[in-house]
């Protein structure tokens, strides 16, 4: 179901970034616009070096920094910079680069159980910074794959316990993209090539990669291009819908140029392991590697930045927000509930109700709203629409917040996303459950709520250790 679009195979790709995605997203990427910018510095020097599957003979110029540990990651923060977007290929760059051993993911990919391919490292020149690339070169047609093969492949490989839960959850993640840009269930999905080898080998490659690592994966505010590109269906604008909605709940902003900046793989990546970042999180910088994209850029570096350092609380003060209260006792509770929900959708940082008792002893309900004042005005209009009260209150208050973050974790009912409150002084660390997700495959698979929430916590605290 997913895009099948013409595509003119030479058999050698090389995840060119932004265009000839054909083991990504399956565009022969006869676009409106001419994306064979020239780089400012005319440095486009490519330098790739072959190695089959489970090769070790990695040239030492294709690697610039020193193998870090395996779970050198763990408690840290790996942050991925993607000022120029990000591919599949990007990904396994640039964690290779950071320190990755390229020996463990071409051990991974031994257990996958394909064949036909051999994959490429070496490196490119981009605006006289230097990054690491990551190539897979296919030998013969791939065959188109459903979701349903592509699950049986992976659950059925000799790949480890937790890189499989990764695949798993990248594959997932697309899976119901597509789904939802075609109107029909997961199992439904066809991969056309997206399920390729070389999309494969791209999600195994980065799964293997990231569980090498072990770190809270957050990724920068991602640009995305405009134009269109020519599928076997008709037209798809950019973003494609599939990266969009592997994105939901990701900044993006304006890339400014046509091109395609974050191509599905990439998308589904980030969706599925990493959570949003609108500004570089507050950490000590360790190391940083750079992948490269094939694509030369003339007005940036085609490169995606990784940076793993140990987190941090920044010392600022406490954050100033806004209290707004009204009390009401003529409201019903279906209004009070739609009143809550309207003021959370609009921005809210909290809301929640108190019991009081008015004046000639008549039962009341207190409605309590935090907002940033940037938001107190509109807020304020929002209650005195919304409820039949007859004056809002404000006040100035102010707190000081956990740090927190998102980590998505693989059960054996779907993936599951845990809010992961930071440890602060004396505090320690805390993991909940997103409790909706965790109820919804409960209510689908027909088991009880609280064996997919131990599910979760232990799949977190196997991550975390």
């Amino acid at each position: 179901m997913t895009h099948d679009h013409d595509h003119d195979h030479d058999h050698s790709h090389s995840h060119d970034h932004g265009h000839t995605h054909g083991h990504e997203h399956g565009h022969s990427h006869d676009h409106d616009h001419d994306h064979s910018h020239g780089d400012d510095h005319g440095h486009s020097h490519d330098h790739s070096h072959d190695h089959g599957v489970g090769a070790a003979d990695i040239s030492a110029d294709a690697v610039r920094r020193s193998d870090l540990p395996a779970g050198a990651g763990r408690g840290k923060i790996l942050y991925l910079d993607a000022p120029s977007g990000l591919a599949g290929d990007m990904i396994v760059a640039a964690l290779v680069d950071l320190g990755v051993p390229a020996s463990a993911i071409e051990h991974a990919l031994a257990g996958l159980g394909l064949t036909g391919f051999h994959i490429h490292f070496g490196h490119r020149e981009r605006h006289a910074i230097v990054g690491t690339s990551f190539e897979v070169h296919v030998d013969a047609d791939p065959p188109h794959r459903n979701w349903q093969t592509i699950r049986q492949l992976l659950e059925g490989s000799r790949l480890e316990p937790t890189v499989k839960g990764y695949a798993l959850a990248t594959f997932r993640r697309l899976a119901a993209a597509e789904a939802k840009v075609h109107r029909t269930s997961i199992d439904e999905v066809h991969f056309h090539e997206v399920g390729a080898v070389d999309a494969i080998v791209d999600i195994v490659a980065s799964s293997a990669a990231l569980a090498y690592l072990g770190a809270t994966v957050m990724v920068s505010p991602l640009p995305v291009g405009r134009g269109f590109v020519r599928a076997a269906h008709g037209r798809i604008p950019l973003p494609a819908p599939a990266v969009l909605e592997c994105l939901r709940g990701f900044p993006v902003v304006d890339g400014g140029i046509p091109f395609e900046f974050v191509t599905p793989t990439g998308a589904a990546i980030v969706g599925a392991h990493a959570s949003p970042a609108e500004t570089w999180p507050s950490m000590h910088v360790e190391c940083t590697g750079f992948g490269a994209g094939t694509a030369s850029l003339q007005d940036r570096p085609n490169l995606l930045r990784a940076v793993l350092g140990r987190p941090f609380l920044a010392t600022r003060g406490p954050e100033a927000l806004v209290l707004l209260e009204a009390n009401l006792d003529d409201v019903t509770g279906e209004v009070l509930a739609y009143s809550m929900e309207q003021a959370l959708a609009a921005g809210a940082r909290d809301a929640w109700l108190t019991p009081i008792v008015m004046k000639k002893g008549r039962a009341a309900q207190t409605i309590s709203v935090l907002v940033g004042p940037e938001a107190a005005t509109a807020m304020t209009e929002l209650l005195l629409r919304e409820t039949p009260t007859l004056g809002v209150r404000r006040g100035e208050v102010s707190r000081i917040a956990r740090p927190r973050h998102i980590v998505t974790v693989e059960t054996p009912w779907g993936p599951v996303p845990i809010k992961v409150s930071e440890a602060v002084g004396e505090a320690p660390a805390q993991a909940k459950p997103e409790f909706d997700v965790c109820a919804n495959l409960a209510r689908t698979q027909g088991i009880p709520l609280r064996e997919v929430l131990r599910a979760a916590l232990e799949a977190f605290a196997v991550r975390d250790r």
